[in-house]
């Protein structure tokens, strides 16, 4: 075989090898979530929430009882349960996640009312809790986030709000929390994991300014 034709070969098998990689690369971009394992923990403030959404489906479609033991979380799957220590006089309960919140910015975890008043924060209304991961749900399906950019009671200011991130990340949709008044959020981008959504929400903060943006999960 000539120099020439080694060459060649030489090139086409470098060239295969190339397109092998960036296929294992393509195929590695999209990584689901996994649960979040047992002792994971997170401090920080702690509110709780009964009417209006008592009586209505929470986010995993069951209906929501506040006088359970159960709580909503932004990111943490379905079934996962957790022990909330309220910081303040040690008080504890195990709750089970079957919603999604608090959509306010600070917090980490919206508890049913019978979990408050176990916690002793009915009237206070927040305390500062302490929730460790004490079981993961098996299997755990995919998720998709997003970053939270605000929550409107004006649906034509939440519109208006949706339609310049969607100008400036690409994706950004409504998303209507039922209440009295009704409160539609605007959620911005769609990222297969939830470090992705870290990242575009450290974006938004540093490129417009938006202090408040924090990380959801989307359920189908």
């Amino acid at each position: 075989m000539s120099i020439s034709k080694t060459w060649r070969s030489i090139e086409w098998i470098a060239f295969l090898l190339a397109l092998t990689l960036a296929g294992c690369r393509h195929r590695h971009r999209i990584v689901p979530p996994i649960a979040v394992a047992p002792g994971y923990t997170e401090t920080g403030i702690a509110s709780w929430y009964g009417y209006p959404y008592h009586g209505r489906p929470a986010a995993d479609g069951e209906i929501y009882d506040m006088e359970k033991m159960t709580a909503a979380h932004r990111t943490l799957p379905f079934n996962t349960w957790v022990r909330v220590e309220n910081l303040n006089n040690a008080r504890t309960v195990e709750l089970r996640i079957i919603d999604r919140g608090p959509f306010v910015s600070h917090r980490i975890i919206d508890v049913s009312h019978a979990a408050a008043e176990a916690l002793d924060m009915i009237g206070p209304g927040t305390a500062r809790v302490r929730m460790v991961v004490i079981r993961a749900p098996e299997p755990v399906t995919a998720g998709t986030f997003a970053v939270q950019v605000g929550a409107y009671t004006d649906p034509q200011n939440a519109e208006a709000v949706r339609a310049r991130m969607a100008a400036r990340y690409g994706t950004a949709r409504l998303v209507l929390r039922a209440g009295n008044p009704n409160v539609w959020r605007v959620l911005v981008g769609a990222e297969t994991t939830e470090e992705g959504a870290d990242g575009l929400a450290a974006r938004i903060r540093d490129e417009i300014g938006e202090k408040n943006a924090f990380v959801v999960r989307l359920d189908s």
